[in-house]
């Protein structure tokens, strides 16, 4: 150990690696033990490199730039407990298939279990929630040791990317002096030379194969679409055109992407979730094929209904098995959108055997189901949680990102987001669907350029990520955020809890203890506090005030105050209007 420099040789080669392999960004968290590469990532140009000091934020950070920009993105921290922070993030980009390079700073092997200091054991420190796992060397001034340093960058890169996409852990040990010996700036033939890359084709079904499931599609006559979340480029254009080839209906979750945008949707449902509550509707609308795209829906009436039908379902996923209903008759690992498309190539060929009056009765039942909806809310002059999507009807700019938070947020985005021409792209984290790091997911998104954010949020799910308006002021990021608070944790509500007379259970004598758990934050003043602008929302005039505040520079907060009580009554009425329109 005595005498040992740093030697900068292999901290270039690491670094144009990522460069080489598609790695833009880089997010990094001071410390000690990652010096080495944190100088080396801000010394190279083609890496943007975005300073966070709270680790778990800035994991959340990564995983919402990287979500975004759909790019990989580098996450860097430094040995210990800081490392261990990332562990939420990175768990939710393993579910939510977010491709993230994790560089893990650590001490060198002969410091490790004598209880040096900041030293843990990083080893496989995520589990089985990275793809891949390698331990470069301590670095050495060595040809054979730099060519090994790209192999293993430029694979780690390739497995994040490759389908189904997620994180991988690189652990990079370094001794003292962490200085590097020389300069960290890359020869410029370089920085674009991959050492080696991996060469993947679109993943589809055998000929044979594709030719029996167009077949069992041609012959469904009741055929229906369903699709969870799903984020892809050219996926809603690609899903509209199978429908329209075999003449199914769509029900598609608020995340699908499917309900915002130039494509055909003429055989959208606008109000699935409201359609599916109902018994009546349900008895009089069974599938005799499903075809299930991206995740697992959110709405619980969904898969309520998913759980009641005899049909056949089956499953178009990237790789894995992203089926955790227990319901599919086959899982059909295929990219989505070429599969679509080339099912509906086929399709198109021959006509579909479909039932004529299928269309017609959803289509005629989703919008008695519309119209009940906008007349009720129409009449509330009390504040609704749901207002906040409603009112966002041609209010969002082209290109906008709405960001949703987990819990209630991302259920009434599902219940009360409406169809419309203006390209709109939904994201939340719906992976493990955590209210931990949504805020920062959101000004990670930000970050990305890839068009103004919005972020609807409760306000439990805001508190709990307040480190993340840091990031406002580090990389000067815009965004509106809308807060919905009901100083609590309003979904409890919906629950068994939130209305069982049960003493023998403590209930309801400790259901705001341990589930309502009102804080009395007042979230603006912490808001104003962290450099951010804010305003009180008006029930009637919620659209009108998130317009004015999009795309202006910096972040705003905007609060809407609800009551958790009356919020579920008025869900209730709305409920209510459905069901007797569908009767």
């Amino acid at each position: 150990m005595n005498g040992y420099v740093t030697p900068a040789a292999p901290l270039r080669a690491f670094v144009a690696e990522l460069v080489a392999a598609g790695v833009r960004e880089a997010i990094v968290c001071p410390g000690s033990r990652s010096m080495p590469m944190a100088l080396a990532l801000r010394a190279h140009p083609g890496i943007r490199v975005l300073t966070h000091i709270d680790e778990r934020a800035a994991g959340f950070f990564a995983l919402g730039l990287a979500k975004a920009g759909r790019r990989p993105v580098a996450l860097l921290g430094t040995s210990g407990t800081a490392v261990v922070n990332f562990a939420p993030a990175i768990v939710e980009a393993y579910h939510g298939r977010v491709p993230l390079i994790v560089l893990t700073a650590d001490r060198p092997p002969e410091l490790r279990d004598r209880g040096a200091a900041q030293t843990i054991d990083q080893a496989h420190l995520y589990g089985r929630a990275c793809k891949w796992y390698a331990e470069l060397p301590v670095p050495e001034d060595d040809a054979a040791h730099e060519a090994h340093i790209r192999d293993v960058v430029g694979r780690a890169v390739a497995t994040a990317l490759e389908a189904p996409a997620g994180p991988v852990q690189l652990n990079v040990p370094y001794r003292a002096s962490l200085l590097p010996d020389g300069r960290l700036a890359p020869d410029a033939p370089d920085a674009a030379t991959p050492h080696s890359c991996l060469v993947v084709g679109i993943r589809m079904p055998g000929v044979a194969d594709m030719d029996a499931l167009a077949a069992r599609v041609a012959a469904a006559r009741q055929p229906l679409i369903v699709v969870g979340p799903f984020d892809r480029d050219g996926g809603a254009a690609a899903i509209a055109r199978l429908a329209a080839a075999c003449g199914a209906p769509i029900v598609a979750d608020g995340l699908a992407n499917l309900r915002l945008g130039p494509h055909d949707r003429q055989r959208l449902m606008s109000r699935p979730d409201a359609l599916l509550r109902s018994d009546t509707f349900r008895a009089g609308h069974t599938p005799d094929l499903v075809l299930r795209f991206g995740g697992t829906p959110t709405s619980a009436a969904t898969l309520g209904y998913l759980d009641h039908i005899a049909a056949p379902q089956l499953v178009i996923d990237d790789g894995g098995w992203n089926e955790p209903t227990l319901l599919a008759g086959a899982i059909i690992h295929a990219d989505p959108v070429v599969f679509a498309n080339a099912l509906a190539t086929q399709l198109m060929q021959d006509g579909p055997a479909v039932d004529a009056a299928w269309m017609g009765t959803w289509l005629d039942a989703d919008r008695r189901a519309d119209t009940a909806i906008r007349g009720v809310i129409a009449g509330f002059e009390e504040p609704f949680e749901g207002s906040v999507f409603s009112q966002l009807e041609g209010v969002l700019p082209d290109g906008a990102l709405l960001v949703v938070g987990s819990s209630m947020p991302v259920r009434d985005l599902d219940a009360f987001l409406t169809t419309g021409d203006t390209p709109v792209r939904c994201i939340a984290n719906r992976g493990v669907n955590g209210i931990d790091g949504v805020v920062s997911t959101a000004l990670g998104a930000a970050a990305a350029d890839a068009g103004p954010v919005l972020l609807v949020v409760g306000d439990v799910s805001f508190v709990h990520d307040l480190n993340a308006l840091v990031a406002r002021r580090l990389h000067d990021l815009s965004a509106t955020i809308v807060v919905i608070d009901n100083d609590g944790g309003g979904i409890f509500s919906f629950l068994p809890q939130g209305a069982a007379e049960r003493p023998e259970l403590g209930l309801p004598e400790h259901y705001e203890e341990l589930f309502g758990t009102p804080h009395g934050v007042d979230v603006l003043a912490i808001a104003r506090i962290l450099g951010a602008a804010t305003k009180e929302l008006q029930p009637d005039s919620i659209g009108a005030a998130v317009a004015a505040s999009m795309g202006r520079p910096g972040v705003r907060v905007l609060r809407l105050r609800t009551d958790r009580a009356r919020n579920v009554v008025l869900h209730g009425l709305i409920g209510d209007a459905v069901l007797e329109a569908l009767a």
